[in-house]
C-alpha cells in the first residue's frame, strides 16, 4: 500500500501550498476538505515563502554570474604578481640588482623561489608585499622593475581585491537568504501536514483507493515502496504481439 510523503524540496512545498490555496478559492468552505483555519495559514504564509525562494535564487544567480569575472581577475592578479617576482629574480641572476633587494619584498635575499599563489589570501599577501616593497625601493632612488611595472601589477591586484570583496558580499547574501529560507521550512511542513491530515480525515469513510484519489486531488502525495512497484509490474498484463 502506498504511503504519504511530505514534500522534501522547496518547489514541492510551494506546489502543495498553491494547490491548497487554489482549492480554497474554488470550493465553498462547507465543501472544502480542510478547515478555514488551515486555509488562512496558507494565505498568510505562502506569499512570504515564495518571496524568500525567489530572493535566494536571485542571490545564488548573482553569485554565479559574477564568479566568472572574479576568477578572471584572480588569474590575472596571480599571473602579474608571479611575473613580477620572476623578473626580480632574473634581474638578481643577471647581476642588474643585488640579491639584498629581495629584502624590500619581505623575501630572504637567497630565496629564488616564486610563491605558488594558490589561495586568494596568498595573492592578497604577496600583492601587498611587492607593491609596498617596490614603493620603498623607488622612493630611495632605485630603478623600478619593468615588464611588468608595479603600476600595471597594482591595477591587476586592485581589480582582483575589488572582485574578491564583492564576491564575499554575494556569498554572504546567498548564505543569509539560504538561512532565512531554511527557517521557514518547518512552518511550511507544519501547514502542509495539517492540511493533508484534515483532507485524509474528510475522506476517511471512503474505500482506500478512492480516499487516496480524492486526497491526491488536494495535492496529497503518495508513493509506492520499491517492493510494491515490483509487485505491480509483475501483475501488469503482458501485451501480446500477433505480428
Amino acid at each position: 500500500m502506498p504511503y504519504r510523503r511530505l514534500p522534501n524540496t522547496d518547489n514541492a512545498r510551494v506546489k502543495a501550498l498553491q494547490t491548497a490555496y487554489q482549492k480554497g478559492k474554488e470550493i465553498p468552505p462547507f465543501k472544502l476538505a480542510f478547515s478555514q483555519n488551515a486555509l488562512q495559514k496558507v494565505q498568510s504564509f505562502l506569499p512570504g515563502f515564495e518571496k524568500r525562494i525567489l530572493e535566494q535564487k536571485q542571490a545564488y544567480a548573482n553569485q554565479v554570474k559574477r564568479n566568472k569575472e572574479y576568477i578572471a581577475h584572480m588569474k590575472k592578479a596571480r599571473l602579474y604578481i608571479s611575473h613580477f617576482i620572476q623578473v626580480l629574480n632574473m634581474a638578481v641572476l643577471r647581476g642588474d640588482i643585488p640579491a639584498a633587494m629581495r629584502i624590500y619584498f619581505n623575501i630572504d635575499e637567497n630565496d629564488k623561489r616564486v610563491p605558488a599563489l594558490t589561495t586568494e589570501q596568498d595573492i592578497i599577501e604577496w600583492g601587498e608585499k611587492i607593491i609596498n616593497g617596490e614603493a620603498r625601493r623607488t622612493q630611495r632612488g632605485m630603478s623600478p622593475i619593468t615588464n611588468p611595472t608595479i603600476a600595471v601589477v597594482k591595477v591587476r591586484y586592485e581589480n582582483f581585491v575589488d572582485a574578491y570583496q564583492n564576491q564575499k558580499t554575494l556569498q554572504k547574501n546567498n548564505t543569509r537568504a539560504l538561512n532565512e529560507l531554511a527557517a521557514l521550512r518547518p512552518e511550511a511542513d507544519e501547514i502542509i501536514t495539517q492540511i493533508w491530515d484534515e483532507v485524509e480525515k474528510s475522506f476517511n469513510d471512503l474505500p482506500e483507493d478512492l480516499k487516496r484519489e480524492k486526497a491526491t486531488d488536494y495535492g496529497v502525495a503518495y508513493v509506492y515502496r520499491k517492493n510494491e512497484i515490483s509487485r505491480i509490474k509483475f501483475f501488469e498484463p503482458t501485451k501480446l504481439s500477433f505480428g
